[in-house]
């Protein structure tokens, strides 16, 4: 039962992904994001009526007013996603690849994205972090942002990357941890979509200022500790 509405599920968020783009492109640009929320929560909605898949979200009175960096666990394409629902102007960081997707990558920046040019060094971040500066100044836009740089498995860790504390220090927004345990239903080049309930905290902001090495530290500790015990079953750590 579980590979026929994974498959289901699959044929339609793959046509989703090759079609919504292009209706996108068409409209006015004042109609992008409404368009692209409703994107995300039909996608939300197939999640729960065909996988049953459902999502628990805590912390959302940890978002400050106005702009701030969100930087979270990345365990799956659903956390590319949902924070599109979340937050009131998201702009996501991601990898300069991907924006040059037929149709999503022009989507995504009309939408708001930073590119990153992974290979490209030290002038590389200088772009990553002037670009999101703009957004932030001009849009009062959260910034999300995974410092992992890639999707990992469930329990999995791997070297966090320093961009988020360069744009931290570069723009003084506050920071906020988020950890999840989407891989446990929607595994990282997985067909199965599993039923349960992916669950997404998001902790406390750490306050702007702090120093490059603590706010690395700090940052990682919070959301790999969350991280591993929701996959523990054990209750998330308080502020």
């Amino acid at each position: 039962m579980i590979a026929l509405r994974s498959a289901l599920f699959n044929a339609l968020f793959l046509f989703s992904m090759a079609v919504f783009p292009w209706i996108g492109l068409m409209l006015p640009r004042r109609m992008t994001r409404p368009f692209v929320r409703g994107w995300t929560r039909w996608v939300l909605c197939w999640m729960a009526a065909i996988c049953g898949m459902r999502v628990r979200v805590t912390g959302l009175e940890n978002i400050p007013a106005g702009p701030c960096i969100v930087a979270s666990k990345h365990q799956s394409a659903f956390d590319t996603f949902v924070w599109l629902t979340l937050l009131p102007h998201p702009v996501y960081v991601m990898k300069q690849e991907l924006l040059r997707l037929p149709g999503w990558g022009a989507l995504a920046r009309r939408f708001g994205a930073v590119g990153v040019d992974r290979a490209g060094g030290a002038a590389a971040l200088k772009s990553m972090v002037r670009q999101s500066r703009e957004f932030a100044e001009r849009d009062g836009a959260q910034l999300v942002i995974f410092p992992e740089g890639t999707r990992t498995a469930p329990g999995e860790r791997v070297p966090w990357q320093p961009g988020v504390a360069a744009l931290a220090s570069a723009t003084g927004l506050p920071v906020v941890p988020a950890a999840t345990d989407s891989g446990r239903f929607w595994g990282r080049r997985s067909f199965a979509k599993r039923p349960g309930t992916i669950t997404l905290a998001i902790l406390p902001a750490l306050p702007p200022g702090l120093p490059r090495a603590e706010l690395m530290r700090r940052l990682e500790d919070e959301v790999e500790t969350a991280s591993a015990a929701m996959l523990q079953g054990s209750p998330l750590p308080g502020p």
